[in-house]
Protein backbone atom coordinates (compact mmCIF):
# COMPACT_ATOMS: atom_id res chain seq x y z
CA UNK A 1 0.00 0.00 0.00
CA UNK A 2 2.43 2.48 -1.14
CA UNK A 3 0.35 4.81 -4.28
CA UNK A 4 -0.90 7.88 -2.08
CA UNK A 5 -3.82 9.39 -4.09
CA UNK A 6 -4.44 13.15 -4.69
CA UNK A 7 -5.04 15.87 -3.34
CA UNK A 8 -5.40 14.55 -0.25
CA UNK A 9 -3.02 11.79 0.51
CA UNK A 10 -4.65 8.67 1.26
CA UNK A 11 -3.21 5.39 0.99
CA UNK A 12 -5.30 2.38 -0.74
CA UNK A 13 -4.44 -1.10 -0.83
CA UNK A 14 -2.35 -2.07 -4.43
CA UNK A 15 -3.24 -5.18 -7.07
CA UNK A 16 -0.04 -7.16 -5.10
CA UNK A 17 -1.29 -6.45 -1.64
CA UNK A 18 -1.94 -10.07 0.18
CA UNK A 19 -5.67 -10.80 0.52
CA UNK A 20 -4.44 -10.90 4.18
CA UNK A 21 -3.15 -7.48 4.02
CA UNK A 22 -6.43 -5.77 3.31
CA UNK A 23 -8.47 -5.34 6.48
CA UNK A 24 -5.43 -3.51 7.54
CA UNK A 25 -5.19 -1.65 4.47
CA UNK A 26 -8.45 -0.31 4.75
CA UNK A 27 -8.44 0.31 8.00
CA UNK A 28 -5.51 3.07 7.31
CA UNK A 29 -7.25 4.09 4.48
CA UNK A 30 -10.35 5.09 6.49
CA UNK A 31 -8.52 6.60 9.17
CA UNK A 32 -7.14 8.94 6.84
CA UNK A 33 -10.46 9.97 5.57
CA UNK A 34 -11.76 10.53 8.57
CA UNK A 35 -9.03 12.45 9.96
CA UNK A 36 -9.40 14.87 6.63
CA UNK A 37 -12.71 15.34 7.22
CA UNK A 38 -12.75 15.98 11.21
CA UNK A 39 -13.55 19.50 11.00
CA UNK A 40 -17.11 19.06 8.74
CA UNK A 41 -18.31 17.18 12.13
CA UNK A 42 -20.46 19.53 14.05
CA UNK A 43 -22.18 22.60 13.49
CA UNK A 44 -25.49 23.64 14.48
CA UNK A 45 -28.54 24.71 12.07
CA UNK A 46 -27.92 28.13 10.57
CA UNK A 47 -24.45 27.55 10.92
CA UNK A 48 -22.15 27.86 7.97
CA UNK A 49 -18.60 26.27 6.93
CA UNK A 50 -15.92 29.24 6.90
CA UNK A 51 -12.23 28.35 6.41
CA UNK A 52 -10.24 28.31 9.29
CA UNK A 53 -5.68 28.67 8.10
CA UNK A 54 -4.67 27.94 4.32
CA UNK A 55 -4.40 24.52 5.56
CA UNK A 56 -6.05 21.68 3.26
CA UNK A 57 -9.49 20.96 4.48
CA UNK A 58 -9.34 23.20 7.84
CA UNK A 59 -12.47 24.38 8.14
CA UNK A 60 -14.56 26.03 11.59
CA UNK A 61 -18.56 26.04 11.53
CA UNK A 62 -19.54 29.47 12.18
CA UNK A 63 -23.21 31.72 12.35
CA UNK A 64 -24.04 33.57 9.28
CA UNK A 65 -23.49 36.78 10.57
CA UNK A 66 -19.67 35.87 11.07
CA UNK A 67 -17.44 38.98 11.49
CA UNK A 68 -16.46 38.55 7.71
CA UNK A 69 -20.03 39.24 6.56
CA UNK A 70 -22.01 42.40 6.52
CA UNK A 71 -23.72 42.29 10.14
CA UNK A 72 -27.35 42.56 10.82
CA UNK A 73 -26.94 45.28 12.69
CA UNK A 74 -25.62 47.54 10.66
CA UNK A 75 -29.39 48.45 9.50
CA UNK A 76 -31.56 49.92 12.34
CA UNK A 77 -34.74 51.54 10.72
CA UNK A 78 -37.06 50.64 7.60
CA UNK A 79 -35.50 52.02 4.39
CA UNK A 80 -31.47 52.02 5.32
CA UNK A 81 -29.40 51.21 3.25
CA UNK A 82 -25.74 49.90 2.88
CA UNK A 83 -23.16 52.27 1.90
CA UNK A 84 -19.28 52.38 2.14
CA UNK A 85 -16.87 55.07 3.39
CA UNK A 86 -13.68 53.49 2.03
CA UNK A 87 -12.11 50.30 0.34
CA UNK A 88 -13.83 46.83 1.99
CA UNK A 89 -15.44 49.51 5.20
CA UNK A 90 -19.38 48.95 4.91
CA UNK A 91 -21.18 51.78 6.62
CA UNK A 92 -24.87 52.29 7.35
CA UNK A 93 -26.76 55.33 5.39
CA UNK A 94 -29.59 56.63 7.29
CA UNK A 95 -32.92 56.49 5.15
CA UNK A 96 -33.87 59.81 4.55
CA UNK A 97 -37.27 62.04 4.56
CA UNK A 98 -40.17 61.68 2.57
CA UNK A 99 -40.12 62.80 -0.88
CA UNK A 100 -36.22 63.13 -0.89
CA UNK A 101 -34.11 61.94 -3.02
CA UNK A 102 -30.60 60.14 -3.00
CA UNK A 103 -27.88 61.94 -5.04
CA UNK A 104 -23.72 61.45 -4.85
CA UNK A 105 -22.06 63.53 -2.61
CA UNK A 106 -18.43 63.20 -2.47
CA UNK A 107 -18.41 65.60 0.91
CA UNK A 108 -19.68 63.12 3.08
CA UNK A 109 -18.45 60.25 4.60
CA UNK A 110 -20.45 57.60 2.64
CA UNK A 111 -20.37 59.64 -0.79
CA UNK A 112 -24.32 59.54 -0.43
CA UNK A 113 -26.69 61.70 0.37
CA UNK A 114 -30.65 62.87 0.63
CA UNK A 115 -31.28 65.93 -0.44
CA UNK A 116 -34.36 68.12 -1.67
CA UNK A 117 -36.61 67.20 -4.51
CA UNK A 118 -36.13 70.26 -6.78
CA UNK A 119 -37.65 68.97 -9.88
CA UNK A 120 -38.85 71.54 -12.43
CA UNK A 121 -42.33 70.72 -13.62
CA UNK A 122 -43.52 68.84 -10.65
CA UNK A 123 -45.60 72.01 -9.52
CA UNK A 124 -48.75 72.22 -10.96
CA UNK A 125 -49.66 76.07 -9.83
CA UNK A 126 -47.88 78.78 -11.99
CA UNK A 127 -46.27 81.49 -9.56
CA UNK A 128 -46.54 79.57 -6.63
CA UNK A 129 -43.43 82.01 -5.26
CA UNK A 130 -45.41 85.15 -5.66
CA UNK A 131 -42.46 86.28 -8.16
CA UNK A 132 -44.65 87.92 -11.07
CA UNK A 133 -46.50 90.90 -10.21
CA UNK A 134 -47.33 92.75 -13.64
CA UNK A 135 -50.80 94.14 -12.74
CA UNK A 136 -49.18 96.04 -9.48
CA UNK A 137 -48.11 95.27 -6.02
CA UNK A 138 -50.65 96.60 -3.94
CA UNK A 139 -54.58 96.50 -4.60
CA UNK A 140 -57.18 98.00 -2.46
CA UNK A 141 -60.47 96.22 -2.56
CA UNK A 142 -63.93 97.85 -1.43
CA UNK A 143 -67.64 96.76 -2.44
CA UNK A 144 -68.63 93.07 -2.60
CA UNK A 145 -68.37 90.50 -5.22
CA UNK A 146 -66.31 91.32 -7.89
CA UNK A 147 -63.07 89.17 -8.76
CA UNK A 148 -60.02 90.64 -8.98
CA UNK A 149 -56.42 89.67 -10.06
CA UNK A 150 -53.50 90.59 -8.18
CA UNK A 151 -50.12 88.17 -8.43
CA UNK A 152 -50.37 86.90 -11.85
CA UNK A 153 -52.70 83.92 -11.52
CA UNK A 154 -54.04 84.32 -8.86
CA UNK A 155 -57.70 85.83 -8.56
CA UNK A 156 -59.54 87.56 -4.94
CA UNK A 157 -63.03 87.71 -4.51
CA UNK A 158 -64.74 88.63 -0.98
CA UNK A 159 -67.83 87.35 -0.29
CA UNK A 160 -69.39 90.21 1.68
CA UNK A 161 -68.34 94.11 1.75
CA UNK A 162 -65.39 95.78 3.37
CA UNK A 163 -61.95 96.89 3.21
CA UNK A 164 -59.35 94.72 2.16
CA UNK A 165 -55.60 95.06 0.87
CA UNK A 166 -54.22 92.67 -1.13
CA UNK A 167 -49.83 93.07 -1.55
CA UNK A 168 -46.77 91.83 -2.32
CA UNK A 169 -44.37 91.95 0.54
CA UNK A 170 -40.81 91.46 1.01
CA UNK A 171 -38.91 89.16 2.55
CA UNK A 172 -36.08 89.85 4.43
CA UNK A 173 -32.92 88.38 3.51
CA UNK A 174 -32.28 84.97 5.23
CA UNK A 175 -36.08 85.53 6.56
CA UNK A 176 -37.77 83.44 4.26
CA UNK A 177 -39.38 79.82 5.59
CA UNK A 178 -37.02 77.30 3.57
CA UNK A 179 -33.80 76.77 4.09
CA UNK A 180 -31.74 76.58 0.93
CA UNK A 181 -34.47 78.51 -1.19
CA UNK A 182 -34.56 81.87 -0.63
CA UNK A 183 -38.04 83.03 -1.66
CA UNK A 184 -38.45 86.78 -2.71
CA UNK A 185 -41.66 88.21 -2.13
CA UNK A 186 -44.89 86.59 -0.13
CA UNK A 187 -48.83 87.82 -0.28
CA UNK A 188 -50.55 89.01 2.07
CA UNK A 189 -54.14 89.66 3.09
CA UNK A 190 -55.13 92.52 4.99
CA UNK A 191 -58.39 93.59 6.61
CA UNK A 192 -58.62 97.18 6.68
CA UNK A 193 -62.13 97.62 7.61
CA UNK A 194 -64.36 94.48 7.70
CA UNK A 195 -67.90 94.91 6.53
CA UNK A 196 -71.20 93.98 8.31
CA UNK A 197 -72.07 91.03 5.87
CA UNK A 198 -68.40 89.79 4.99
CA UNK A 199 -68.24 86.36 5.32
CA UNK A 200 -65.15 84.85 3.54
CA UNK A 201 -62.33 86.14 1.10
CA UNK A 202 -60.70 83.90 -1.27
CA UNK A 203 -57.88 83.35 -2.72
CA UNK A 204 -57.49 81.21 -6.22
CA UNK A 205 -55.48 80.09 -8.43
CA UNK A 206 -56.56 78.41 -11.94
CA UNK A 207 -54.21 75.56 -13.53
CA UNK A 208 -55.69 75.14 -17.29
CA UNK A 209 -57.47 71.48 -18.43
CA UNK A 210 -59.39 69.77 -15.64
CA UNK A 211 -58.14 66.77 -16.91
CA UNK A 212 -54.71 67.90 -14.39
CA UNK A 213 -54.46 65.21 -11.97
CA UNK A 214 -57.82 63.48 -12.04
CA UNK A 215 -57.90 60.59 -10.35
CA UNK A 216 -54.66 60.86 -8.69
CA UNK A 217 -53.35 61.08 -4.92
CA UNK A 218 -52.39 64.83 -5.06
CA UNK A 219 -50.75 66.96 -2.39
CA UNK A 220 -51.52 70.67 -1.55
CA UNK A 221 -49.09 72.71 0.21
CA UNK A 222 -48.10 76.38 1.23
CA UNK A 223 -46.28 77.85 3.85
CA UNK A 224 -48.46 80.79 5.89
CA UNK A 225 -48.89 82.74 9.55
CA UNK A 226 -51.38 84.82 10.89
CA UNK A 227 -51.44 88.07 12.93
CA UNK A 228 -53.40 85.27 15.58
CA UNK A 229 -54.09 81.76 15.25
CA UNK A 230 -56.91 81.08 12.09
CA UNK A 231 -58.50 78.70 9.49
CA UNK A 232 -58.07 78.62 6.35
CA UNK A 233 -60.48 76.23 4.34
CA UNK A 234 -58.50 74.62 1.06
CA UNK A 235 -60.64 73.36 -1.92
CA UNK A 236 -59.70 71.98 -5.13
CA UNK A 237 -62.41 72.58 -7.76
CA UNK A 238 -62.70 70.93 -10.80
CA UNK A 239 -64.59 72.98 -13.52
CA UNK A 240 -65.16 71.51 -16.92
CA UNK A 241 -65.64 74.59 -18.79
CA UNK A 242 -68.25 76.23 -20.95
CA UNK A 243 -71.00 73.18 -21.54
CA UNK A 244 -69.37 71.39 -18.99
CA UNK A 245 -69.91 68.81 -16.58
CA UNK A 246 -70.99 70.58 -12.87
CA UNK A 247 -68.05 71.43 -10.58
CA UNK A 248 -66.89 68.94 -8.38
CA UNK A 249 -65.10 69.72 -5.12
CA UNK A 250 -62.91 68.47 -2.68
CA UNK A 251 -62.32 70.59 0.96
CA UNK A 252 -60.37 70.43 4.09
CA UNK A 253 -59.16 73.06 6.27
CA UNK A 254 -55.92 73.85 8.49
CA UNK A 255 -55.29 75.95 11.91
CA UNK A 256 -52.50 78.57 10.42
CA UNK A 257 -50.63 79.99 13.37
CA UNK A 258 -48.86 83.20 13.96
CA UNK A 259 -44.89 81.75 12.69
CA UNK A 260 -43.98 80.67 9.01
CA UNK A 261 -44.75 77.44 8.64
CA UNK A 262 -46.00 74.51 6.05
CA UNK A 263 -49.34 73.35 5.55
CA UNK A 264 -50.39 70.56 3.51
CA UNK A 265 -53.60 68.65 2.44
CA UNK A 266 -53.69 65.39 0.54
CA UNK A 267 -56.13 64.23 -1.53
CA UNK A 268 -57.37 61.81 -4.22
CA UNK A 269 -58.77 63.73 -6.74
CA UNK A 270 -62.17 62.29 -8.67
CA UNK A 271 -61.96 60.49 -11.82
CA UNK A 272 -63.63 62.63 -14.66
CA UNK A 273 -64.97 59.36 -16.00
CA UNK A 274 -68.17 59.81 -17.86
CA UNK A 275 -68.02 63.51 -17.24
CA UNK A 276 -68.10 66.39 -19.83
CA UNK A 277 -65.70 68.99 -20.23
CA UNK A 278 -66.20 71.93 -22.48
CA UNK A 279 -64.01 75.14 -23.37
CA UNK A 280 -61.59 76.50 -21.20
CA UNK A 281 -61.93 73.96 -18.39
CA UNK A 282 -59.61 74.14 -15.77
CA UNK A 283 -58.50 72.83 -11.66
CA UNK A 284 -59.30 75.60 -9.18
CA UNK A 285 -57.10 75.91 -6.11
CA UNK A 286 -58.74 77.38 -3.41
CA UNK A 287 -57.63 79.15 0.03
CA UNK A 288 -60.27 80.64 1.63
CA UNK A 289 -60.17 82.53 5.29
CA UNK A 290 -63.52 83.96 7.20
CA UNK A 291 -62.24 87.82 8.49
CA UNK A 292 -62.10 89.58 11.54
CA UNK A 293 -61.46 93.36 11.83
CA UNK A 294 -57.66 94.52 11.41
CA UNK A 295 -56.58 90.94 10.18
CA UNK A 296 -53.77 89.99 8.20
CA UNK A 297 -52.59 86.41 6.87
CA UNK A 298 -49.16 85.75 4.94
CA UNK A 299 -49.05 82.55 2.30
CA UNK A 300 -45.92 81.68 0.16
CA UNK A 301 -44.52 78.66 -2.06
CA UNK A 302 -48.12 77.44 -3.08
CA UNK A 303 -47.72 74.11 -4.63
CA UNK A 304 -49.63 71.47 -5.77
CA UNK A 305 -48.31 67.85 -6.79
CA UNK A 306 -48.72 63.96 -7.61
CA UNK A 307 -48.44 62.21 -4.71
CA UNK A 308 -49.25 61.44 -0.86
CA UNK A 309 -46.18 64.01 0.41
CA UNK A 310 -45.48 67.27 0.03
CA UNK A 311 -41.81 67.77 -1.13
CA UNK A 312 -39.26 70.30 -1.39
CA UNK A 313 -41.07 73.69 -2.95
CA UNK A 314 -40.13 74.37 -6.81
CA UNK A 315 -41.62 76.81 -9.25
CA UNK A 316 -43.67 75.14 -11.68
CA UNK A 317 -40.90 75.59 -14.40
CA UNK A 318 -38.05 76.04 -12.53
CA UNK A 319 -36.54 79.51 -13.27
CA UNK A 320 -37.72 83.16 -13.09
CA UNK A 321 -37.93 83.74 -17.21
CA UNK A 322 -40.08 80.67 -17.35
CA UNK A 323 -42.50 82.14 -14.53
CA UNK A 324 -42.80 84.96 -16.24
CA UNK A 325 -43.27 83.25 -19.74
CA UNK A 326 -45.79 80.86 -18.02
CA UNK A 327 -47.86 83.68 -16.50
CA UNK A 328 -48.29 85.55 -20.01
CA UNK A 329 -49.82 82.81 -21.58
CA UNK A 330 -52.73 83.74 -19.50
CA UNK A 331 -52.12 88.07 -19.28
CA UNK A 332 -49.31 90.21 -20.30
CA UNK A 333 -48.77 93.83 -19.98
CA UNK A 334 -46.85 96.36 -22.54
CA UNK A 335 -45.36 98.52 -19.86
CA UNK A 336 -43.22 101.31 -20.62
CA UNK A 337 -40.62 102.57 -17.81
CA UNK A 338 -40.55 105.71 -18.93
CA UNK A 339 -42.56 108.48 -21.10
CA UNK A 340 -42.95 107.63 -24.74
CA UNK A 341 -41.88 104.55 -25.28
CA UNK A 342 -43.22 102.76 -28.46
CA UNK A 343 -45.74 99.52 -28.04
CA UNK A 344 -47.27 98.75 -31.17
CA UNK A 345 -47.37 100.15 -34.91
CA UNK A 346 -50.22 100.80 -37.41
CA UNK A 347 -51.60 103.53 -39.79
CA UNK A 348 -54.70 106.18 -38.57
CA UNK A 349 -58.05 105.56 -40.39
CA UNK A 350 -59.51 108.79 -39.48
CA UNK A 351 -58.80 112.14 -37.80
CA UNK A 352 -59.90 110.27 -34.65
CA UNK A 353 -58.84 106.63 -34.85
CA UNK A 354 -55.51 104.54 -35.27
CA UNK A 355 -55.54 100.83 -35.85
CA UNK A 356 -51.95 98.94 -34.37
CA UNK A 357 -50.63 95.85 -34.17
CA UNK A 358 -48.95 94.84 -31.19
CA UNK A 359 -47.37 91.00 -31.03
CA UNK A 360 -47.10 88.79 -27.58
CA UNK A 361 -43.83 87.55 -26.73
CA UNK A 362 -45.19 84.28 -26.06
CA UNK A 363 -48.05 82.73 -27.38
CA UNK A 364 -51.56 83.12 -25.49
CA UNK A 365 -53.69 79.99 -23.95
CA UNK A 366 -56.33 81.54 -26.59
CA UNK A 367 -56.94 85.00 -28.77
CA UNK A 368 -57.01 87.54 -25.76
CA UNK A 369 -60.87 88.55 -25.13
CA UNK A 370 -60.63 91.91 -22.98
CA UNK A 371 -57.81 95.25 -22.84
CA UNK A 372 -56.56 97.32 -19.91
CA UNK A 373 -54.80 100.35 -19.93
CA UNK A 374 -53.90 103.43 -19.07
CA UNK A 375 -51.79 107.08 -20.45
CA UNK A 376 -51.82 105.92 -23.71
CA UNK A 377 -50.70 108.65 -26.63
CA UNK A 378 -50.70 108.40 -30.44
CA UNK A 379 -48.19 109.95 -32.72
CA UNK A 380 -47.53 109.84 -36.55
CA UNK A 381 -45.42 111.70 -39.21
CA UNK A 382 -47.55 115.00 -38.87
CA UNK A 383 -49.35 115.19 -35.12
CA UNK A 384 -48.99 113.87 -31.58
CA UNK A 385 -51.85 113.32 -28.96
CA UNK A 386 -50.10 113.52 -25.52
CA UNK A 387 -52.61 110.88 -23.89
CA UNK A 388 -56.30 110.74 -23.56
CA UNK A 389 -56.19 107.75 -25.92
CA UNK A 390 -58.93 105.41 -25.60
CA UNK A 391 -57.98 101.33 -26.28
CA UNK A 392 -60.10 98.94 -27.58
CA UNK A 393 -59.22 95.11 -28.74
CA UNK A 394 -60.23 95.60 -32.36
CA UNK A 395 -58.70 92.18 -33.32
CA UNK A 396 -56.89 89.12 -32.06
CA UNK A 397 -55.39 86.09 -32.01
CA UNK A 398 -52.99 83.81 -29.71
CA UNK A 399 -49.68 85.49 -31.13
CA UNK A 400 -50.88 88.89 -31.42
CA UNK A 401 -53.51 91.80 -31.39
CA UNK A 402 -54.97 94.72 -33.03
CA UNK A 403 -55.70 97.73 -31.01
CA UNK A 404 -58.16 99.97 -31.89
CA UNK A 405 -56.79 103.63 -30.34
CA UNK A 406 -59.32 106.21 -30.35
CA UNK A 407 -58.03 109.96 -29.75
CA UNK A 408 -58.57 112.82 -31.98
CA UNK A 409 -56.48 115.32 -33.29
CA UNK A 410 -54.52 112.38 -35.57
CA UNK A 411 -54.03 112.81 -39.17
CA UNK A 412 -55.94 110.23 -41.73
CA UNK A 413 -53.90 107.56 -43.94
CA UNK A 414 -50.77 108.06 -41.96
CA UNK A 415 -47.97 105.87 -40.41
CA UNK A 416 -48.57 105.72 -36.49
CA UNK A 417 -47.13 104.42 -33.63
CA UNK A 418 -48.91 103.68 -30.07
CA UNK A 419 -46.59 105.13 -26.94
CA UNK A 420 -46.65 104.35 -23.17
CA UNK A 421 -46.75 107.69 -21.75
CA UNK A 422 -45.23 107.65 -17.73
CA UNK A 423 -47.19 105.08 -16.08
CA UNK A 424 -48.75 104.02 -18.96
CA UNK A 425 -49.55 100.21 -20.37
CA UNK A 426 -51.80 97.93 -22.32
CA UNK A 427 -52.41 94.83 -20.81
CA UNK A 428 -54.19 91.66 -22.72
CA UNK A 429 -56.00 89.14 -20.90
CA UNK A 430 -56.47 85.38 -21.70
CA UNK A 431 -56.93 84.37 -18.19
CA UNK A 432 -59.70 81.37 -17.57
Amino acid sequence: MTNPTTPFSWQMPTASDLVTDLPADFEVFGQAVATSMADLLGGTTGQVLSKASNTDMDFTWVTSDDANAIQNTIVDAKGDLISATGSDVPARLAVGANGETLVADSSTSTGLRYGANWAAGKNAVINGAFDIWQRGTSFAYTGSGATTFTADRCAVFVNGNGSFTFSRQTFTPGAAPVAGYEGNYFYRFAVNTLGTSTTAYVLQNNIENVTTFAGQTVTLSFWAKSDASRTVSLALQQQFGSGGSSAVTTSSSVSVGTSWARYSYTVALPSISGKTIGAGSYLTVRLEVTPTASQTLDIWGLQLENGSVATAFQTATGTLQGELAACQRYYWRNTGSTGNNAIASGISSSSSNTFAVMHHPVQMRVAPTAVDYASIAVTNTTSYTNGGAVVTLDMANALSSRLGVAVSGQTSNQPTQVLTQTGGYVGLSAEL
